[in-house]
């Protein structure tokens, strides 16, 4: 039995090397030119499709204008400086709500996250400000702070807050055991545990959701300007849909779509200068 065993033939599998493992540089290009092209793609081929049913008459352009009539009353409204003012203003209350939302969540996350005495104490009341829709909180800045900026601000600076601590305290606890411990075994101070070993392991985790709250910000302050503005992005939507204005209200939409995306790239792009350690926060596949 033995022998036969032995007389046997061996079976040798032989795997050969695909394109991605001869040449990984020249795969990644073509994937990234593949990623690129879908995203050009999908967005243009549903363009085309608007455009065509507009000209076809299988839309009523009158609600929904073909994309041709809106790029040429947004060319004109920026031409003749209408647009510009009502772009300034949504900017600056998102900037300006951003930066106070995002400095006081990532404090209060810090802190929460490495003091469990505090943590205990407030977290049960921030859990229940957090499922209040911040829409709902829009009257209480306006008693507050009256008429203009001071609410659309302080409205994008509490959901801004909410996003940003969660995430700050979630990544400080997330922080292994093992990396405190190192820490200590050196003899690290507070300040240097902070320094270079909660910071480092918890800024990635932190950038993620402050891109989030980039996105939600926009979204906020468009419906903050429809009730409590008389500028803005988000008053000059709804107030051309009063008027029937809906090429006015597509270039609004447009507008605001396009402030949100160059926002969150930019927070995306701040993350990567800032954590060079970390895996890219890209949403794609890497290769």
């Amino acid at each position: 039995m033995s022998a036969l065993l032995t007389d046997r033939p061996e079976s040798v599998l032989v795997r050969r090397p695909g394109p991605a493992e001869l040449d990984p540089a020249r795969a990644h290009r073509r994937r990234r030119t593949v990623e690129l092209s879908l995203a050009l793609a999908v967005p243009l081929a549903l363009v085309l499709l608007w455009q065509l049913a507009a000209a076809r008459g299988w839309i009523d352009d009158r609600v929904y204008p073909a994309p041709s009539t809106i790029a040429a009353d947004g060319w004109d409204r920026a031409v003749a400086g209408e647009l510009w003012p009502d772009v300034r203003a949504t900017l600056g209350r998102v900037l300006s709500g951003y930066a106070i939302g995002t400095a006081a969540g990532y404090a209060l996350g810090l802190l929460m996250g490495s003091l469990p005495l505090v943590r205990a104490a407030l977290e049960p009341l921030l859990d229940a400000l957090y499922v209040v829709p911040k829409l709902a909180l829009l009257p209480v800045f306006l008693n507050m702070f009256g008429l203009g900026e001071g609410p659309q601000v302080a409205l994008v600076a509490a959901t801004v807050f909410f996003f940003v601590w969660i995430s700050t305290m979630s990544a400080v606890l997330a922080v292994p055991a093992g990396h405190r411990d190192a820490g200590r075994v050196f003899g690290a101070s507070p300040w240097q545990m902070f320094r270079h070993v909660l910071l480092p392991a918890s800024l990635p985790e932190v950038l993620v959701g402050a891109r989030i709250a980039a996105g939600v910000a926009v979204l906020v302050i468009v419906a903050s300007e429809q009730i409590a503005a008389t500028d803005g992005l988000g008053h000059l939507i709804f107030d051309s849909r009063a008027l029937f204005e809906n090429d006015v209200m597509f270039t609004g939409i447009v507008c605001v779509a396009l402030l949100g995306v160059v926002f969150s790239e930019l927070v995306r792009l701040l993350g990567r200068l800032l954590t060079p350690w970390s895996p890219r926060d890209s949403g794609r596949t890497r290769t």
